[in-house]
C-alpha cells in the first residue's frame, strides 16, 4: 500500500482535532452554562401539528432546533423535560456551540475514514465503499430498562435454539400443532440436510442480533431476529471508541457498562461448540471476500479475536477434515465463523455455482469434524412469517410468557388477514418474508398510489412471501444534522452470543433513519447509527475490567 504525504498531514490533523476535542471535554467548559431547552408545557403531538423549525425551541450555543414529535423521545419526556439519565449529556451539549460541534462531528467522521470503517450497497449507482453514516450523541438506556431487555433476549434465543433442535429433529412443536407444518417445512430458509445433525449444546444460532423498537408508550418491543449471519457489531464496537474520544469526561462519570470485551467472548462462544473434543480448538472467520459489503467487519472481528481471516479458496476438505493452507503447510480447522450465506457454503449440497465455501464442508460437519456458527439452517427461525409465532414458540418449550412482546402481524397467506392488508396497505408496512437489508418492502404512509397498487398486486400472486405490521413511530433520539440538533428515529441491535452459555452484550447498535421523517434504519438504505450506552446500576456494577461504576468512578 502506498502512502502519499498528505495522508501523512491529514491523519495527524485528524489526531490533533481528537486531542484537542478531549482536552476541551476533560478540562469542562471555559464559560458559564447556558440555559438549556425552555419547557415547553404542551402535549408534543399537538406540537408536532403546530410548530415548525423555524420556531422550534433552540439550544444555546449551538444554533440548532429540536423539534418534538409524536413519538417517544429517549431525551426528552413530553413536557419537554429532561430524562435524568440524559442530564450530564444534555448539560454537556448545551455547552458547545455550533462550530464546536461540527469540529468533533468531522473528527469522528475522518475516524472512521482512516481506519476504513465502510460499506457498500448493493445495485447503487456509486457502488464504491462509503463511510458508515454516524452520529455525533450517544443514545443512552438506564440500567432497569436494560435489565429486561436483557431477560427478554436470552429468553427469545433460548427458545428458538429449542424450536431449531426440535424442527431438524422429531418436530413435536409442529405434530401438536403450535406452529402451521407447510409453514416450516415450506420455508426457503429450511434445510432438510441438517436433519438429525448433532449441534453442541443445541446452540444453532451462535451470533443472534435482534431489532428492538422502543413503541410511543415507552415499551420496547421485538420488531425482528436476524439468526442467519447477523451484521453491524464492528460498527457497535467503533462507535464506542469514536463516543469515548468525542465525549471523554461525560463517558467517564456516567458510568456506562463496556462493551470491549466482545471479541474476547466471542471467540470463548466459538471455542466452546469444540471444546468437548478439542482441547485449543483453531477458529476461523469465513469471508466471502473483499467485494461483500461486510468486509470490514468480517476482517475487523478476526484482528480482534487473533483468529485467521479465509476465504472459501483457502479451505481443504480431506476426508471429512477441514483445513486451511498457510506459508508453512496445511492446519486443521475446528470451528468456522462463517460470514456466507447458506447457499453458498458448499457447492456440493447446496449451490453448485458458488466458489465461496469448499467442497465436502458440509460432509464434513455431518461427520462431527468441524462445527459451522451458525449453523446452516438457521434462518427458518427468522423468517417474517414464522416470527408471529415466537411468543407461543416461547411459551410451549419454556413454559413462560414473553418477555418482550412482538409486534402485532398479519400473515398474507391467510385469507382473511390478507383481505384486510390489501384493504389497509396506505397505514401498513409490508415485507417480504425472506428479505432483509430494508429491501422488498413497503412503507405504505410514506408510498405513493402507484407504489402502492404494484405492491398490492404483488402479494396478490404471491401472499404467502409477505406479512404486514401497523406503521409503528419509532422513539426518536437527538442527531446531529447540518449544524442543528433534531430529532431522528431510531431502533436498537443488541448482540446475544449463545454457545455453553448464552451472553447479552452490555450495548447495542443504535441504528438511525437520518433522512427526516423517515422510518427505514437499514445503512443500505440511506441509515446510520449511533453509540449506545447502558448505564450501570446505581449499587456499583462491576464493569468488567475490575473498575465500579457510580458516581465515585475518576
Amino acid at each position: 500500500m502506498r502512502i502519499f504525504a498528505a495522508d501523512v498531514e491529514f491523519g495527524a490533523r485528524a489526531l490533533r482535532d481528537t486531542l484537542e476535542s478531549g482536552r476541551r471535554e476533560a478540562l469542562g467548559p471555559a464559560s458559564k452554562v447556558k440555559t438549556t431547552l425552555k419547557k415547553r408545557g404542551v402535549d408534543r403531538s399537538v406540537a408536532a401539528k403546530t410548530q415548525t423549525l423555524d420556531d422550534a425551541p433552540t439550544l444555546p450555543m449551538t444554533e440548532a432546533a429540536y423539534l418534538p414529535g409524536v413519538a417517544y423521545d429517549e431525551m426528552f419526556t413530553p413536557e419537554g423535560e429532561v430524562r435524568p439519565h440524559y442530564d450530564p449529556l444534555h448539560g454537556r451539549m448545551s455547552t458547545l456551540g455550533a462550530e464546536e460541534l461540527a469540529g468533533r462531528q468531522r473528527t469522528l467522521e475522518r475516524s472512521f475514514l482512516l481506519q476504513g470503517i465502510t460499506f457498500t450497497v448493493y445495485g447503487a449507482d456509486n457502488t464504491t465503499e462509503r463511510v458508515m453514516p454516524t452520529d455525533l450523541f450517544p443514545r443512552i438506556i438506564p440500567a432497569d430498562e436494560w435489565k429486561r431487555i436483557e431477560a427478554g433476549l436470552a429468553q427469545r434465543l433460548q427458545a428458538l435454539n429449542l424450536f431449531l433442535a426440535d424442527i431438524y429433529g422429531d418436530q413435536q412443536i409442529l405434530m401438536d400443532g403450535v406452529v402451521p407444518r407447510e409453514l416450516v417445512l415450506g420455508a426457503p430458509s429450511y434445510r432438510r440436510e441438517m436433519q438429525h445433525v448433532y449441534v453442541p449444546h443445541k446452540a444453532y444460532a451462535n451470533v443472534c442480533g435482534s431489532d428492538l423498537i422502543r413503541c410511543q408508550d415507552g415499551q420496547f418491543a421485538v420488531l425482528e431476529d436476524n439468526l442467519r449471519v447477523p451484521s453491524g457489531v464492528s460498527y457497535m464496537l467503533a462507535n464506542r471508541d469514536a463516543a469515548k474520544r468525542t465525549f471523554p469526561g461525560t463517558y467517564r462519570a456516567a458510568g456506562v457498562r463496556p462493551v470491549e470485551r466482545y471479541p474476547d467472548l466471542l471467540l470463548a462462544t466459538m471455542k466452546s461448540m469444540a471444546a468437548d473434543w478439542r482441547g485449543d480448538p483453531q477458529v476461523v472467520v469465513l469471508t466471502p471476500g473483499v467485494y461483500n459489503s461486510a468486509y470490514y467487519e468480517h476482517a475487523y472481528l478476526a484482528r480482534l479475536m487473533g483468529v485467521p481471516l479465509v476465504e472459501g479458496r483457502d479451505l481443504v476438505v480431506h476426508e471429512n477434515m477441514v483445513y486451511m493452507r498457510t506459508t508453512t503447510g496445511i492446519r486443521r480447522i475446528d470451528v468456522i465463523y462463517r460470514r456466507v450465506d447458506d447457499d453458498f457454503i458448499d457447492p456440493l449440497t447446496f449451490r453448485r455455482d458458488s466458489s465461496l465455501g469448499a467442497a465436502g464442508l458440509f460432509n464434513a460437519y455431518r461427520a462431527g469434524n468441524v462445527v459451522i456458527c451458525n449453523a446452516p439452517g438457521t434462518g427458518v427461525a427468522d423468517d417474517k412469517a414464522v416470527y408471529a409465532y415466537v411468543p407461543d414458540i416461547i411459551r410451549y418449550y419454556l413454559n413462560q410468557d414473553p418477555i418482550l412482546p412482538n409486534i402485532e402481524t398479519y400473515l398474507c397467506r391467510e385469507p382473511k388477514q390478507l383481505g384486510y392488508v390489501l384493504a389497509n396497505l396506505d397505514k401498513l408496512v409490508v415485507k417480504a418474508v425472506g428479505a432483509s437489508g430494508g429491501y422488498g418492502m413497503l412503507v405504505g404512509p410514506h408510498a405513493s398510489q402507484k407504489e402502492r397498487e404494484d405492491f398490492a398486486e404483488a402479494i396478490k400472486a404471491d401472499p404467502e412471501n409477505y406479512i404486514a405490521q401497523p406503521t409503528i413511530q419509532l422513539s426518536t433520539a437527538p442527531c446531529l444534522v447540518d449544524g442543528r440538533i433534531e430529532p431522528r428515529h431510531v431502533d436498537l441491535r443488541p448482540f446475544i452470543l449463545s454457545g455453553e452459555k448464552t451472553i447479552v452484550t452490555p450495548g447495542a447498535l443504535t441504528r438511525v433513519a437520518l433522512k427526516r421523517g423517515s422510518l427505514v434504519v437499514n445503512s443500505s438504505q440511506g441509515g446510520g447509527s449511533k453509540d449506545t450506552w447502558v448505564l450501570a446500576e446505581e449499587n456499583g456494577h462491576s464493569n468488567g475490567n475490575g473498575h465500579t461504576n457510580g458516581s465515585s468512578r475518576p
